[in-house]
Formats: structure tokens, C-alpha cells, sequence
């Protein structure tokens, strides 16, 4: 299986309806990535009172299992959604435990900085 993603579903010229993920991990992100041709949909975040642009090439990473999300009608043209998402339940299966939520420092790392704690300055002899 070449993905870290333990499902993947392909969403063609749906509505989604506002949901939460239940079977998802709260800790974990989900990825979702518009394709299509010519489309005007808007990505809804209901517990943000946001909405998001989700024409062709839009990625969006999003906890589905803690905030509410839908993607409603849109104007024209065909609309397809690759949906990567992790299940507790295939963790549980093979005794994976569940990733910690993910903290600001933990990102920052990833871009090759450190949080609040300051590095010491080594000085060039």
C-alpha cells in the first residue's frame, strides 16, 4: 500500500452535506484534494464559520472527525475529490496506537526551525 493513508475515496459530482468523519481519528488529518474542470465549489467549515475556495487543484488538510465540513452545490462544470483519511478502527486492528495531536512546535521542526526554545550560538574559533 504506497500511502500512509489507511483509505482513500473518489467523490464525482456529489454534494457532500455537513458531517463530522466518525470513523476518523481526531488527531489526524484528512486530504482532500479537488480535481475537475470549470468548477465553483466552496469548501464549508461550519464550526469556523468558514468557507473555503475549493476550485481544481485545492488541497485541503482537515481534522473530518472533529470539525464539521460539507461542500455544496456548485455553479458549473464536473467536480472530483480524492479523500485520503486514516481510520482508528485499522489502527486498532493491527495494535497501532493513535498518533498524539499534532503541536505547533512539532511543525515547526518539519521546516527546520525550533519552537520558543532558543538554539545556542556556536562560535567559530
Amino acid at each position: 500500500w504506497p500511502s500512509i493513508f489507511s483509505g482513500l475515496e473518489i467523490i464525482a459530482n456529489r454534494v457532500t452535506f455537513s458531517h463530522r468523519d466518525s470513523g476518523g481519528s481526531p488527531s489526524l488529518f484528512d486530504l482532500l484534494v479537488s480535481l475537475g474542470r470549470n468548477h465553483c465549489a466552496t469548501f464549508a467549515l461550519a464550526d469556523l464559520q468558514a468557507e473555503l475556495d475549493y476550485s481544481p487543484g485545492t488541497m485541503v488538510y482537515v481534522s473530518g472527525r472533529v470539525l464539521e465540513h460539507s461542500v455544496g452545490p456548485w455553479l458549473n462544470g464536473e467536480r472530483l475529490v480524492i479523500a485520503h483519511f486514516m481510520k482508528d478502527a485499522v489502527h486498532e486492528r493491527v495494535g497501532v496506537p493513535r498518533p498524539g495531536f499534532p503541536t505547533q512546535s512539532f511543525f515547526l521542526e518539519l521546516v527546520g526551525r525550533k519552537s520558543k526554545v532558543r538554539r545556542q550560538k556556536k562560535c567559530r574559533r
